[in-house]
């Protein structure tokens, strides 16, 4: 890992986004009607390598459900307006319509209702009568919290995201959350994140976690590195992550856990690369936002964007492109990779010559020569 010193006292290492890299075609090439994008995590199989980001903005108990019968997984934020609100259709207006001023204000506001505990079991029931496969997520704050009532409601995944989540989270007014503990006494694979280096994502491959989120999501709508002054720079960070993986994978006798890109990822391009650097699936959200269908109505925000004490993200507006099949299966009538995500990445393994998402890990990667 290259180093270089920005003073006397100091060194840093060099990190990469996915807007600093390309893949590179092989000699062999093939037809994208042979290539496979399926993906699985524990006993779940899923037709395309596309996790929906826990935002409100992206994610309805509607949009999980149709996401799901598309063949991805949907994930409904279990501390968001849908479990606030019985129907928080005029929250959701009022956000869309708020100046931008205050935006960030009218964020804090309606997310100031409490969460409702009768409100998680009815939204995850709703989502498991359609037959679809059931994830919801919490931050480590109200994981301890509220899990009894996320289990109990018969969720088929468990999703633990913030910005960044170690193995062990301290809380002033809680007992600490012991992930390894935690997910010992669970009968349901566990996705958690995020992480950025190769030693946190280990540590949380040890706690038995299913699946590790990299990055510290919220994509553009994120001001992590603004105000906290936290980025990581995401092909390096997925390697990284990667890396750690085939090190658990011999450390454990063979377990393995994925990985899933989670932030920076605004475009199929973004996808196509976090594959090529070793994720499994990808957790989206702008991409998601952008969807007709999208309770956002063309704005998004993330959860960390309506802290009541220290926001770290604002209300972006991603527009309205078009239905939320035709974004991720196509057809695209634009050029700006915003379309038919999933044509895109079988059009590049294809032009690789790979035949399948894991396969497809291996392709050579090139970073631009201006580093």
């Amino acid at each position: 890992m290259n180093e270089v010193e920005i003073g006397r006292s100091k060194r840093a290492v060099t990190g990469y986004a996915f807007d600093d890299i390309a893949i590179v075609p092989t000699r062999r090439t093939r037809d994208p009607e042979v290539v496979s994008t399926g993906w699985s995590i524990d006993a779940f199989q899923f037709e395309m390598p596309v996790i929906a980001a826990p935002s409100d903005s992206a994610m309805s108990p509607e949009t999980v459900i149709a996401l799901g019968k598309m063949g991805g997984l949907g994930v409904l934020d279990l501390e968001g307006l849908w479990t606030r609100y019985e129907d928080p259709t005029q929250q959701l207006a009022e956000i869309a319509n708020a100046k931008d001023e205050d935006a960030t204000s009218v964020l804090q506001r309606v997310y100031s209702k409490p969460i409702q505990a009768e409100l998680i079991e009815s939204r995850l029931k709703e989502i498991r009568a359609a037959g679809v496969t059931v994830a919801g997520a919490l931050s480590p704050h109200r994981t301890a919290e509220f899990a009894d009532v996320v289990l109990r409601s018969g969720v088929d995944m468990f999703v633990i995201r913030g910005n960044t989540v170690s193995a062990e989270h301290v809380s002033k007014d809680t007992e600490a959350l012991n992930l390894k503990e935690f997910i010992y006494k669970l009968d349901v694979p566990v996705i958690v994140g995020g992480a950025a280096t190769y030693t946190a994502a280990l540590h949380l491959m040890r706690t038995g976690a299913a699946g590790v989120l990299v990055g510290f999501g919220g994509g553009a709508a994120s001001a992590t590195r603004k105000v906290l002054g936290i980025h990581a720079p995401m092909a390096t960070a997925v390697a990284d992550v990667a890396a750690a993986r085939r090190d658990y994978m011999d450390e454990s006798g063979g377990r393995y856990v994925h990985v899933i890109a989670d932030g920076g990822l605004g475009t199929s391009g973004d996808l196509v690369k976090a594959i090529a650097c070793g994720a499994d699936a990808a957790m989206l959200g702008t991409v998601l936002a952008r969807a007709a269908e999208a309770p956002g109505q063309g704005w998004h925000w993330g959860p960390e964007a309506v802290n009541a004490s220290l926001p770290r993200g604002q209300r972006m507006w991603v527009g309205s492109h078009g239905p939320l099949e035709q974004i991720l299966t196509g057809p695209s009538d634009t050029s700006d990779g915003t379309m038919n995500i999933l044509g895109a990445l079988r059009r590049s393994m294809a032009t690789t010559g790979y035949s399948d998402v894991k396969e497809f890990q291996r392709v050579d990667v090139v970073a631009n020569s201006y580093r």
